[in-house]
């Protein structure tokens, strides 16, 4: 509670804050740390400043946790050096040399805790497929009879097992494909697919 140590008790005193907003927001379904990272700008460049930010894995990590994992790293630096300072020389540092001196602290310690942090975090995964994916995907006809100027539905599944219905016509123009027709989508064509008969009924 010495004065010397005010940055080091305001550091810990906003870390106590902000665990009782975030669980604030979590009661009322409105994270903190989600608002302030739509408010940053994403870091995708290759200015000095977006690899600065990279480095401290701004964009991989939430930047509340970031902020939590500086002051952490700051306080606790900032207390030690004040206690090794006294223990030596039998005085404190003026508060504002010792929190000078706790930054790179910090610092480090966003950068050390956050990579760790970065690997816990799942990261946003999407299942969606655009339409050109498939392309080249092998299918059954599952409505209908395709032939050219009359599209038949099928059946086709992507990369990632999920099971697409597309109308389909066939890609040469006296071919007819019944259902239950195994066939292969080769391109697509305004709001249809072109397909042919599978080569190889293994793929299905």
């Amino acid at each position: 509670m010495a004065p010397e140590t005010l940055p080091f008790g305001v550091a810990l005193a906003l870390i106590v804050g902000i665990a009782l907003l975030e669980g604030f927001g979590m009661l009322v379904s409105m994270s903190p740390s989600n608002l302030i990272d739509d408010w940053l700008p994403e870091v995708n460049g290759d200015s000095g400043l977006d690899r600065v930010l990279g480095w401290l894995h701004l964009g991989r990590v939430p930047a509340l946790v970031l902020l939590l994992l500086f002051l952490l790293g700051y306080a606790l630096f900032g207390y030690g050096l004040q206690k090794v300072v006294s223990g030596l020389f039998g005085f404190y540092l003026p508060g504002w040399v010792a929190g000078l001196l706790a930054v790179p602290s910090g610092m480090a310690t966003v950068r050390g805790l956050g990579a760790l942090v970065a690997h816990i975090i799942p990261r946003d995964e999407t299942s969606a497929v655009s339409e050109m994916s498939l392309v080249g995907r092998a299918g059954v006809v599952s409505a209908g009879a395709a032939r050219r100027g009359l599209a038949a539905q099928a059946r086709v599944r992507d990369a990632h097992g999920r099971t697409h219905y597309l109308m389909v016509e066939p890609d040469i123009d006296d071919e007819i494909f019944e259902e239950g027709a195994q066939i292969l989508i080769v391109r697509k064509a305004g709001a249809f697919y072109r397909c042919i008969a599978n080569p190889h009924p293994g793929l299905l």
